[in-house]
């Protein structure tokens, strides 16, 4: 077990590959109670064409089976898993992002035997058709309650409006009709190609010995039998850089307004200590042009575009990446015209003053230091950094080292006037 030392933030992280493969991450907090623990496997909702494993052509698989999958894992042969972890006080969940499905429980005790059944339930496939018709129904229902959401309609809807081709414009449950086609067969397909523990992570926080954590994680993967691990196929198609549409429009029973503007990635082959970089800066840039201490949120503000739904972010990934700026406003049209306005002044490199960088610097630092207390940010954020080939505990010194520069060359990937589309969800009363 190889021990990794952080000394500016005081921590130490222990490490382990297994022979199955599995990568196996467990970081001791001194003074926690709690417990916090991962099982994430690199399979999202935009893994919808792929070669099976053992196989050699590729396949193209219903949408939303991933989440499907997810749903399906904790219903087994002799009962609900979920019952197991309630009888020694632990609470488990699990998600599915568009790159990954995560499994995890918190608890105080038996934190060892719970980790076991998270081992054991996630390792145990058990899917037949008429629990998979069963689980159709559920998921329905689910589909339709978010359907319903306006903020959740905003959301995807300007996602969909920036991507001609990428899966990720796709909902992460899919639809009614693509569910309606998953198979138990296909459940078993995509299991045995993205679950096998080569693919996979298992993080560690909290109240635990790293040594004897370790010992029981790897006893229990030595009584299970894998395939050799193989490499994985996945295929995605050529996405243009420009956002497939302008703008669209849609009509639900909101009281105000909503809108988005959304901001399409044009770098988006980045991995490891480039992709953080590339991250952190574009997100100081926005923070620049667009935070509530910029003389453009007061202007906003008092002119009433915006009300404390106002938002901007950032976000990147292998294969996709986009920001979106919104709010709630009664002034849709005036709020677009001013942030495009301010993105097509971001061409001046005035804007990203040194000083203004050096406070926000300082702003993210300090908002990741007090965030390490938390158990539940690190166990989540952990796993999506390693999945790219970052580490999380480098994002001080990335930070540290970033220039005015960095930021400048950084935010020109996103500005682009032809990446650029607004979504908007207005009242019904507003329709022409």
């Amino acid at each position: 077990m190889q021990a990794i030392d952080f000394k500016q933030l005081d921590e130490t992280l222990y490490y382990q590959k297994l022979d199955n493969g599995l990568d196996v991450y467990i970081l001791p907090k001194k003074g926690f109670s709690k417990a916090f623990v991962t099982f994430t496997t690199k399979y999202g909702s935009i893994d919808r064409s792929f070669v099976p494993i053992g196989e050699t052509e590729p396949i193209t698989v219903p949408d939303g089976i991933a989440h499907f999958l997810e749903h399906k894992m904790f219903e087994k042969e002799d009962g609900d898993v979920f019952q197991k972890f309630s009888e020694v006080g632990a609470q488990a969940n699990a998600f599915t992002s568009f790159t990954r499905t995560s499994y995890l429980f918190s608890a105080t005790d038996h934190i060892h035997k719970s980790t076991e059944t998270l081992l054991d339930f996630v390792q145990e496939p058990y899917f037949t058709e008429e629990t998979v018709n069963k689980e159709k129904g559920i998921i329905g229902q689910e589909i339709t309650m978010y359907d319903d959401l306006p903020d959740w309609r905003l959301y995807f809807g300007t996602i969909e409006n920036m991507y001609h081709q990428h899966p990720v414009k796709i909902d992460i449950a899919g639809t009614i009709e693509s569910i309606d086609a998953i198979t138990a067969d296909h459940l078993y397909t995509c299991y045995n190609t993205f679950y096998h523990p080569s693919n996979m992570l298992l993080f560690v926080i909290g109240a635990v010995d790293p040594n004897e954590m370790m010992s029981i994680i790897e006893e229990n993967q030595k009584r299970k039998t894998f395939a050799q691990p193989t490499p994985l196929t996945r295929i995605f198609e050529e996405e243009p850089t420009n956002a497939a549409v302008s703008e669209r429009v849609l009509h639900m029973d909101v009281q105000k307004p909503k809108v988005y503007v959304g901001l399409k990635a044009k770098q988006t082959d980045l991995a490891g200590e480039e992709m953080l970089k590339h991250e952190l800066a574009v997100q100081i840039g926005l923070e620049c042009l667009f935070g509530r201490a910029s003389d453009f949120y007061t202007k906003i503000y008092e002119d009433g575009l915006i009300d404390e739904t106002y938002s901007y972010d950032f976000m990147l990934e292998k294969g996709y990446g986009f920001a979106l700026i919104g709010s709630d406003t009664p002034k849709h049209e005036e709020l677009v015209k001013v942030i495009k306005e301010r993105l097509a002044e971001a061409e001046q490199e005035v804007l990203f003053m040194s000083t203004d960088v050096e406070r926000i610097k300082r702003k993210k630092i300090g908002f990741f230091l007090r965030a390490l207390n938390s158990v539940e940010f690190i166990a989540n954020q952990f796993t999506r950094y390693k999945f790219n080939e970052m580490n999380l505990f480098d994002v001080v010194p990335v930070l540290e080292k970033l220039t005015v520069e960095d930021i400048v060359e950084a935010f020109k990937t996103i500005q682009g006037e032809e990446q650029q589309t607004v979504f908007k969800v207005l009242p019904v009363g507003e329709r022409k």
